[in-house]
Formats: structure tokens, C-alpha cells, sequence
């Protein structure tokens, strides 16, 4: 394969055995209607089920599969991908189905004048004790860091591979990339995309690490704000 590549796609999985051949299904017509050259980089978060075998069964050259050796988090996940990524355009989505491979190309359309690109889902499919809680995370966030995010938990994300430099690596960053990027100088838009119900196996947040942790890291992000010294500021 090239050294240098269009489009990389990054997929953190923990435990997502029964998601992973939908998943590519989907998302292998789309990258192929692409003009442009591509990878999947699925990054198993240590998974304790089939989930790297269903990866290896993918018979495909621009399919990567790399593998934590004790469970990190979805911060770490994505970490391990972006160093790994050779595409100039990078993307980040669930492995869970929840994300729909179909809105790639306009997210990657909606890059044009941009550092990075949000999805933002109009109508989450969630429990409801998953609504309550993603809603008290978003108003306190919001609240502390005035920094325009709409959609924080949305992972379903294009960037440009520059400005993926110079970050801080914690658990939880995933939910203050966007944040921590304007930070930095880089231009950020938002826009709506479709949001599924999860088809296959459980989520790994709940009411404590959705509360909680998030309350804790958004006054960690605040600091840093106040801190952060930008090679762009005179």
C-alpha cells in the first residue's frame, strides 16, 4: 500500500464480535465510491470475545487491526490510531453501528474551510437514563467551558491529519478533542448526521463515568484553558 493515503478511518473496539461484518458491509461500498485512496485501522481495546478474529476475517489489504494489551479506554484507542494513520483526512466512528457509514462523505464535504468536523445527532437512540445523564454532562460542560461543542459524546468525527499534534493524552480526551483543538487555534464545524440504535452488545458508559469522571475532566479542561500557553496568541 501507499505510504501516503486519502482517507484513514479509525474504529476503537472493546467486545463488538456481533457488530464488526455489518459494520464493514456498510462501510466498505461508501469508501469504495470515494475518489481517493483509503484504510480501516480497527484498534481492539483488548477485547475479551471474537471481536480481532471477526477483524481478521476481513480479507482486505487496506484493513489494519492493532491490539491493546490491557484494556485503555477509547481516549487510548484513538491515540493508538491516529499515530498509526497515513491518510491526510482522518476519521474517527463507533464500532457499535450507531454511527451511519453514509453520512461519511458529506462529513468529509463539510471539512472544506476546516480543521475538524463534529457530528451532531438531532435525536439521540438511547435509554433514557443515557439521555438524562448525556443532558446533565452537556449543561455543566457548557456551562464551565463555553466552547460552542453541541455534541461532546459524539466520536463521529473528520479531521485534517495536521492538527491532530500536540495533544494531551488522558482518559476521556476523546470527549474534549474538538475543545482542546480550538484551543489550539484549529477551526471546528459541526453538523448533523443520523444517529442509529446499537443493534449488538452493551455500551461501556454508564450514569458514573458519564457524570461523574465528566464533571472532574471538564474542570481539568477548564485549567488547561486558562493555562494552555498558544503559539498563536501575541
Amino acid at each position: 500500500m501507499d505510504s501516503n493515503l486519502g482517507i484513514s478511518v479509525i474504529i476503537p473496539c472493546f467486545n463488538e464480535e456481533d457488530n464488526i461484518s455489518s459494520l464493514w458491509d456498510e462501510l466498505y461500498p461508501v469508501l469504495e465510491s470515494l475518489d481517493t485512496t483509503w484504510e480501516v485501522i480497527f484498534v481492539d481495546d483488548c477485547s475479551s470475545d471474537a471481536t480481532a478474529q471477526k477483524i481478521r476475517n476481513i480479507d482486505r489489504n487496506e484493513v489494519v487491526l492493532l491490539s491493546h494489551l490491557v484494556n485503555q479506554g477509547e481516549s487510548a484507542a484513538q491515540l493508538t490510531g491516529f499515530r498509526s494513520s497515513r491518510g491526510a483526512i482522518v476519521v474517527t466512528m463507533d464500532a457499535d453501528l450507531q454511527n451511519d457509514p453514509a453520512d461519511l462523505p458529506y462529513l468529509i464535504d463539510s471539512l472544506e474551510g476546516y480543521g475538524a468536523v463534529c457530528g451532531i445527532r438531532p435525536s439521540r437512540a438511547d435509554s433514557l437514563s443515557k439521555k438524562i445523564s448525556t443532558k446533565i454532562a452537556n449543561i455543566f460542560r457548557n456551562t464551565i467551558l463555553r466552547d460552542g461543542i453541541k455534541d461532546a459524546g459524539c466520536t463521529y468525527r473528520v479531521f485534517r491529519k495536521e492538527v491532530l499534534v500536540d495533544l494531551v493524552p488522558f482518559r476521556g480526551m476523546h470527549r474534549f478533542l474538538p475543545t482542546i483543538l480550538q484551543f489550539h487555534g484549529i477551526k471546528v464545524n459541526q453538523v448533523l448526521i443520523k444517529d442509529r440504535p446499537r443493534k449488538s452488545g452493551v455500551s461501556k458508559y454508564g450514569m458514573g463515568n458519564r457524570i461523574f469522571v465528566g464533571f472532574v475532566d471538564t474542570l481539568a479542561i477548564y485549567w488547561y484553558k486558562k493555562r494552555f500557553v498558544s503559539p498563536f496568541k501575541k
